[in-house]
């Protein structure tokens, strides 16, 4: 504003006078946030988006001249802004990027909350979202010890920023300024702010003088600041803020979760097909076209197998059958779990099934002997997943698959492979479920207690999938495989599901219990 400028400074979701909340997945155990689609860098982008509306409304201000800057979330934020709304003349991050190899690699996504990362659905190299902005002004600012931006990294981002701009011929549209210290807004940084906004939006390339007191004087319960605090409040005090407020809960408003149709009587395989191709591409990308059989690695017994699915990830297989089976059993019963789980299931699955069944239980990523220790916060290895556009939970579906089309191959006797039924309880009965979605030689599912939405907690999370479907949705096309459901808290829960059946002609091959 000293500078001549129509100033709009807009209150982060976390910090505003009306908070919200922006570490959902970091320690809030929101994970729904990743099957929702919901970050809150969204939302700071948006409100960005809707500031610069107001600016441009106003008749004192030139629609054509219009900057954005911030720091550390500020700086994120003005990435997401920039690279969104091209009315954005000339943009100003101060410590707000750093790329993947720096986030996941080097842990720094530990040391971030959720407003400073989107869902990598498309898997894009992180500076790709710098990149939106190219060819307009750029000035990429950092401090030397800021452990939240480290300098490797700054070094990467501006290596590249500068090899795009120059493929558009506008190398001086870019730069990069680098000051000495922590994570701070110092005097320089402040500085060549203004300078590089000036010179862009009032061709004014003069060196800025400002003065050598801060804004903000004064330390810890002494600091002092040129408008007192309360006087930037728009609401008097907290018990003025309007009952109506979406702010604190604006997660489960901001993302529309989808409302599916049931299929027209004869038009269920294309419904089926279209809801299946939109999931590939918002929400399974990262899977091949088709999941390849795992590798059998050497094992001291034939009952405990360990299966590589996808290098260097490792699963465990234990044999459950209580009779001998014969070398070429007719069908595979496969459950799904770890050694953790419900010993009802356990139990379940070694009862008896049809003679000569072989019964194996497949225990996925993280699951069993693969169980990672979780801390809460800032759960390593969930967060940094979505960064690259997976979950935990795809790979998890892609483990049971892979495990599947193994053990096919360990029994085959050509031109008859085994069939495969699919065992499952609570959350595992869900991957399950996913699993047949995505492989043909899946014949049917035995599914307890699934939940039946991927907003519950502990539910399995796929990216961007609550933009398209839910479980319910999920279950139905399954079609016209044979599906057994238990442990079902009502006969409405499933109500969808059972219309998809019947649209597809397989009624019949649908069983639901209720829970008892």
């Amino acid at each position: 504003a000293r500078h001549g400028y129509v100033c709009l400074v807009v209150d982060t979701l976390q910090l505003g006078e009306i908070a919200g909340v922006h570490h959902g997945t970091y320690r809030e155990e929101r994970w729904w946030w990743h099957s929702r689609g919901y970050t809150p860098a969204g939302v700071e982008c948006w409100n960005g988006i809707r500031g610069i509306d107001y600016l441009v409304s106003r008749p004192d201000v030139d629609p054509d001249r219009i900057a954005v800057t911030g720091i550390s979330g500020g700086g994120a934020a003005t990435f997401w802004i920039a690279a969104a709304d091209e009315r954005v003349t000339a943009a100003v991050p101060v410590s707000g990027m750093a790329d993947l190899p720096s986030y996941v690699n080097d842990r720094v996504v530990n040391e971030h909350c959720d407003c400073m990362f989107l869902y990598n659905t498309y898997q894009w190299p992180w500076t790709r979202i710098a990149c939106r902005i190219a060819p307009r002004p750029l000035l990429f600012t950092n401090s030397d010890q800021d452990g939240l931006f480290p300098m490797d990294a700054n070094d990467r981002v501006i290596s590249r920023l500068e090899r795009l701009y120059s493929l558009y011929g506008r190398s001086d549209f870019v730069d990069a300024m680098v000051s000495i210290g922590g994570h701070a807004y110092r005097r320089d940084l402040r500085q060549a702010a203004y300078r590089f906004i000036n010179t862009y939006l009032e061709q004014d390339p003069r060196e800025v003088m400002d003065s050598e007191r801060d804004l903000i004087t004064g330390q810890g319960d002494n600091r002092q600041y040129p408008i007192p605090m309360d006087q930037l409040r728009v609401f008097p005090s907290d018990a003025d803020l309007p009952a109506d407020e979406l702010n604190s809960t604006i997660d489960r408003h901001f993302v529309p979760m989808a409302e599916v149709a049931v299929p027209e009587p004869g038009q269920f395989e294309s419904w089926r097909e279209a809801l299946r191709s939109e999931l590939r591409r918002v929400s399974f990308r990262a899977f091949p076209e088709r999941v390849p059989a795992g590798r059998f690695r050497s094992s001291k017994s034939s009952s405990q197998l360990e299966l590589e699915t996808e290098p260097g990830i490792v699963i465990h297989l234990s044999e459950l059958s209580t009779a001998t089976f014969p070398e070429q059993p007719a069908r595979i019963v496969l459950g799904v779990g770890g050694a953790e789980a419900d010993p009802a299931f356990l139990d379940f699955l070694r009862s008896p099934w049809c003679p000569g069944d072989a019964v194996w239980l497949c225990e996925p990523r993280g699951l069993g002997a693969t169980r990672w220790t979780r801390r809460n916060p800032p759960n390593y290895v969930e967060r940094s997943h979505v960064l690259i556009g997976q979950t935990v939970d795809t790979g998890r579906v892609r483990d049971i698959i892979a495990t599947v089309r193994a053990l096919r191959q360990r029994y085959a006797d050509p031109p008859d492979p085994p069939s495969v039924v699919l065992v499952g309880c609570g959350a595992e009965a869900v991957l399950a479920a996913y699993a047949a979605l995505w492989e043909p030689d899946i014949e049917g599912l035995v599914l307890q207690h699934p939940m039946l939405t991927h907003m519950a907690p502990d539910a399995p999370q796929f990216l961007n999938v609550l933009r398209v479907c839910d479980v319910p949705d999920v279950l139905g096309m399954l079609a016209p495989r044979g599906l057994r459901i238990t442990g079902v808290p009502s006969g409405e829960a499933l109500a969808k599901t059972e219309s998809v059946y019947r649209a597809a002609g397989a009624a019949a091959r649908l069983q639901i219990e209720l829970e008892r």
